[in-house]
């Protein structure tokens, strides 16, 4: 348990708040040790991962728990099927490399995404056409009312887009302690048609792309337009691409020709990077923040010397200007704390 400490390395956007008190768990004993010492003490709780999907506002007045749990399993089911179970703490880059090395399929497409396992659930992360929905099996969770652990399955979860059980009535409410996957071990299904996989797997002179492949053309796309937060501090995609009602797209689609969209029924996704940078706000700063030059849906701490308050004001700017323009109201994606 240590005492004022600084966040900044502790999430990706680099701001510098700091916790009254900060814990880092290794293990399940120390988890319970910890939490309760935040009962006791009635300490306010916040809990953190890779912290690559929260922006911080201010210094927390409570415990902040790093959870680090480590270690991952893996159970054979038949000739084509594996259950491969990774601990909270593991960093999902890694994790995803480690099922490549073994050949095991339906993980590539999220490749070089930042943060660990145990938050990958709860946005339902997703990138190229794969969401964890996809191959979720399940995850044990402690409920931090009770303090016993629990089993949460695909149905109990309620994945939406970059939503979950754990970010609407479940928020706050339970830590996860491990997550399950269900992977191929030979017959995978490949997945080139989103985004810019064929043209990047053609620059490589690909034909026919293993999962491997697919992991290295995601991660030279992915490097290729959002800046590594190890250089510049950001969160990734800072808001969600919106979803609106077919009518609504026609009738933009009237005024803004160019408007791109993706149909799903009577809705139509259109991507948030887009109505920003009609915008006029790629690549421009005000202040210590700015929408990142190559990519419009990363803000970005430019500086290095940003506060929370700043990125979160910017981020509303933002959020102004599309909703006048189109109509639309953008949804932030990270969590404001």
């Amino acid at each position: 348990m240590q005492e004022n400490i600084s966040l900044k390395p502790y999430n990706t956007f680099g701001v510098d708040v700091s916790a009254i008190y900060f814990a880092e768990v290794n293990t399940s004993e120390e988890l319970l040790e910890a939490l309760n010492l935040s009962k006791t003490q009635k300490l306010p709780l916040l809990l953190l991962g890779g912290g690559s999907n929260l922006l911080l506002t201010k210094d927390f007045d409570g415990l902040v728990i790093q959870v680090n749990l480590k270690g991952i399993s893996e159970e054979v089911i038949s000739e084509n099927v594996v259950l491969v179970t990774s601990k909270a703490g593991e960093n999902w880059h890694e994790f995803v490399q480690f099922c490549l090395d073994r050949n095991y399929g339906g993980l590539e497409n999220l490749s070089l995404i930042p943060g660990n396992v145990g938050t990958s659930p709860m946005q339902n992360i997703g990138a190229y056409g794969t969401e964890i929905k996809d191959t979720f099996v399940s995850c044990k969770v402690l409920n931090l009312e009770t303090l016993e652990v629990e089993e949460f399955d695909h149905q109990k979860c309620n994945f939406g887009y970059r939503e979950s059980i754990f970010k609407r009535e479940g928020k706050g409410k339970y830590i996860i302690l491990d997550v399950t996957f269900k992977l191929t071990t030979k017959d995978h299904s490949i997945k080139t048609e989103y985004g810019a996989i064929q043209s990047e797997l053609q620059n490589l002179g690909i034909e026919n792309p293993t999962i491997q492949d697919i992991s290295k053309a995601v991660i030279n796309i992915r490097q290729s337009k959002l800046p590594d937060p190890k250089v510049i501090g950001n969160a990734g995609s800072f808001f969600k691409n919106p979803t609106i009602p077919l009518m609504q797209f026609e009738v933009l689609k009237q005024k803004f020709s160019t408007i791109p969209g993706y149909p799903n029924g009577e809705f139509v996704k259109v991507p948030a990077g887009w109505l920003i940078e009609q915008c006029g706000w790629k690549g421009k700063q005000i202040g210590n923040v700015a929408s990142h030059k190559l990519q419009a849906l990363v803000l970005v701490n430019a500086t290095g010397n940003a506060s929370g308050k700043e990125i979160f004001d910017f981020s509303t700017m933002i959020i102004d200007s599309v909703k006048e323009k189109f109509g639309i109201e953008l949804e932030r994606e990270v969590n404001i704390i």
